[in-house]
Parts: C-alpha cells; structure tokens; sequence
C-alpha cells in the first residue's frame, strides 16, 4: 500500500524528476489550486511531455473539479502512459466518478481517488466510495475546514477522519489518504498529524514539500516496540496453542493475534 503522496505543482516540469526521487510512494502532479488559470494549458503540455522513468513510484494528477471549464481538458493527460489515475477534488456524488470515468478510454487502467473536501461530499461518501473505478478516498482537510467553518483542530476533524476509515472499510477500499500538513519546516508537527491519522486507521498522507516524505514513510512503518509486542504475543500464542494466554499482563485473543501477525507482515514489507 501506498502511504506518502507527493504533491508537485504541473507547471514546475523540472521539479517532476526531484518528486520521483524524493521517497514517496506517488506523486501527485497538481493541475488544480497550485497553477494559475492562465497556466492550466501550459502545465497540461509539460505533463503530456514528460519522461516519467520511476516504474517503482505512482503517478497521478489531481485534475481541476467536475464542475470547472478545465476538468474535460485535464482527462487528456491520461493518455500519456506513465499516468495511472487521477486525484478528483470537490467529489461530492458517485456520479463524478462517472463523469471521469466515461471520458477515458482505458477506463480499467484508471485509478480514481476522490477527495472529500465538504459537507456534502462527506455525506455522500458511501456512494462515492461504491462508484466502478474507485481505489480508496482522499481527506481535503484544508477545504473541508474551510467548508465547515471550523478551526482544523484534531477535535474538529475527527469526525471526518473517522467517517472516511469506517466508510473506506465498509466498502472494501484501502485505508483512506490523510490531508496535507502545511508546516513544510516543522518535521515534528508532520510526524505528530500522521500518527494522529495513522492511529485512527487511515492509510497515508498527501505531502506538500519533498521533506515531509520520510517522515510519513516511517510513520506508516511498525515502530520497534510494536514488532517487539508482536513477536512476543506470537510466540506466546503459538505455544499455548488453543489455550489462553497473557502476555505482559493483557489477555491475548483472536484479534491481537491477528494484530501481531499484521504488524510482522508490514515490518517486512
């Protein structure tokens, strides 16, 4: 699974070699709110030629909304091959996963991520997340902040957070991206908003600056002393065998076991 995403504006060509080597997971090339409307055409160009030469790393562009006069032109990008989907803001109802989806002509081949960024998207969330080509569901926490007229507080937003893990569940999709932290220079504030995410079940991060990338990576990572908490419970498991056991004091049941034995497959990942 991915964790890290990588933003990089679509009018800054040069910088697309230095997201592909920065450590993300993906990158995602922003044809929305970091060009200028003047540049909207430009960028589209820059991305139709570029090289794209990472096979390890993802690559997405986060067109302009369904209801913007940019959002058909933005889909032509998907013809280039090293594009494997697209990162749809302001995705308020399933039919806008229809509308991206029935201009692209491998539609099989095109990941869609939604990014629930109001009220409205929010509540729709549920058939948003069942639409046909949907990969899993993204947090716009800045715009939903802005939406809701509330501070962006971890209090403010948990509600969200937690519709968008439970729903993402529910619908078979892989854990749902987290929203960005603006604090390019503060590596401590991105640590603490990805294990406040990570702690609630979310999946993964979108970062603003190449310096936030390793931060998220490690974050998603099992900790030492999570490891070593799984490979106790484990061993103690296995020689129990259908008995009861306690490690450390805890009654260990089905579930941690199942914990334990996840946590050993993503440290090895």
């Amino acid at each position: 699974m991915q964790h890290s995403f990588l933003f990089v504006p679509g009018n800054r060509p040069e910088r697309f070699i230095k997201a592909l080597d920065s450590g993300a997971d993906a990158i995602i090339i922003d044809l929305e709110d970091a060009v200028a409307d003047a540049e909207k055409a430009a960028a589209r160009t820059a991305i139709m030629q570029a090289v794209f030469a990472r096979p390890d790393v993802l690559v997405y562009v986060r067109i302009n909304a369904v209801d913007t006069p940019w959002f058909l032109e933005d889909l032509t990008v998907l013809e280039h091959a090293g594009i494997c989907g697209v990162f749809l803001p302001k995705a308020e109802y399933a039919e806008n996963i229809t509308q991206v989806r029935a201009q692209v002509r491998a539609q099989a081949a095109c990941r869609v991520i939604p990014i629930i960024e109001t009220a409205t998207g929010l509540c729709h969330a549920q058939e948003i997340a069942r639409a046909s080509g949907v990969e899993r569901l993204a947090f716009g926490s800045m715009d939903f902040q802005l939406d809701m007229n509330c501070d962006g507080s971890d209090t403010a937003l948990l509600y969200a957070r937690s519709q968008l893990v439970v729903i993402s569940r529910w619908a078979g999709l892989l854990a749902p991206i987290d929203g960005v932290t603006l604090a390019m220079d503060d590596e401590s504030r991105v640590v603490a908003d990805a294990r406040h995410a990570k702690a609630l079940g979310m999946g993964g991060k979108l970062c603003i600056h190449p310096r936030q990338v390793g931060a998220v990576n490690t974050t998603w990572q099992p900790m030492p002393e999570e490891i070593l908490w799984a490979r106790k419970v484990l061993a103690a498991g296995g020689a129990a065998g259908a008995n009861a056991v306690a490690v450390d004091g805890v009654m260990i049941d089905r579930p941690l076991l199942h914990k334990a034995q996840r946590i050993l497959s993503r440290s090895q990942s």
